[in-house]
């Protein structure tokens, strides 16, 4: 088990570096000179040579990058043409509202997908096992921001159901301020027992983090069918067919756990894709999260900006993919060997 550590270590440390080269080439062919949108399109020249001397454009290119990195590493990750404030500390307040949002349509996603896959297998060719397959089908194929509109118009418009946009109430923040310590609202309003916060947020949620599992309850559902009708396939499951257990005993007894270990890994991608999918759905909603920072710092071509949140979006890919490969080694030992 260590000496599978150290080399998925090994590997995401690999990705990490090229990422971080990339987004630095990244940040070096956008077109506009960082230090006039920092400066301002009227500033002087020498306000324009001290914004370059700021920023180090002048030095060479290997120079930069080195720069570049030690600054990463010692947590400065550029300052914010647009907002002037450090991209870290934007990312501190932007990240962790996507990460509520991602967060719980996975769960609505592995809690769903997961029974639905085992459902679907059980009745292969069956009836439920079409329509398992038939819905997952519609939740891949269809667009995000249509979806989004979709349920917008009929469950918050026409029903009135769910608030339209936004994370929760604003009237709450004079009649019941919210303390923070996680910078996530659901969790904050959780621990300090702001619960007028916490239902207001529990309501706001609900819509777009929907339209955010669609897409990965579909993936995680056909992905656990496939597996486990491969696993039931094998010779274990041939010799409890012997012994007399059922096929919903075999599906679930013996061979689901096997047959996580691809839906882990498939669990790692649909948790990065969710993240960059998401930056729609908060469009739509009007979240406060990495989708609205993005796109205004993309207007604005904010390049440390921009940069940050392909980093930070790498970084989190990078280390969900760690720790599904952990739970893999630990949940299916012949993954160790890989």
């Amino acid at each position: 088990m260590l000496r599978y550590l150290a080399r998925r270590l090994g590997q995401a440390l690999l990705v990490v570096a090229g990422v971080v080269v990339l987004t630095f080439a990244v940040m070096r062919l956008v077109p506009g000179d960082p230090a006039v949108a920092f400066a301002g399109p009227k500033a002087t020249p020498e306000q324009l040579a001290e914004a370059r001397a700021r920023f180090g454009l002048d030095d060479p290119l290997p120079a930069q990058l080195l720069t570049y990195v030690r600054d990463l590493l010692t947590g400065d990750w550029g300052v914010s043409l647009r907002t002037r404030q450090p991209v870290r500390d934007d990312l501190y307040l932007a990240f962790p509202a996507s990460l509520e949002l991602v967060g719980t349509a996975l769960l609505i996603a592995v809690v769903l997908g997961i029974p639905l896959g085992v459902l679907a297998a059980r009745y292969k060719t069956k009836f439920p096992d079409f329509g398992v397959r038939f819905g997952s089908m519609l939740a891949v194929s269809v667009p995000v921001f249509w979806l989004a509109l979709a349920l917008q118009t009929i469950f918050a418009s026409n029903l009135g159901w769910f608030p339209i946009a936004g994370e929760y109430d604003s009237a709450l923040d004079t009649t019941s301020p919210l303390t923070l310590w996680t910078n996530i609202t659901v969790v904050d309003a959780l621990i300090t027992g702001n619960w007028p916060i916490f239902t207001s947020t529990l309501d706001h949620l609900v819509l777009p983090a929907l339209v955010v599992a669609a897409y990965p309850t579909g993936v995680i559902a056909q992905m656990t069918r496939a597996a486990l009708i491969e696993e039931s396939g094998q010779d274990h499951a041939r010799l409890e067919r012997a012994l007399g257990f059922g096929e919903t005993s075999i599906l679930t007894r013996f061979a689901l756990r096997p047959a996580l270990g691809p839906v882990l890994s498939l669990i790692a991608l649909v948790f990065a894709y969710a993240i960059v999918n998401g930056f729609l759905v908060e469009a739509v909603f009007n979240w406060p999260g990495l989708g609205r920072y993005a796109a205004e710092s993309i207007r604005s071509l904010d390049t440390p900006a921009i940069a940050g949140v392909t980093l930070l979006v790498a970084l989190v890919y990078v280390l969900a993919n760690l720790v599904v490969d952990l739970l893999q080694g630990f949940v299916d030992p012949r993954a160790r060997t890989r």
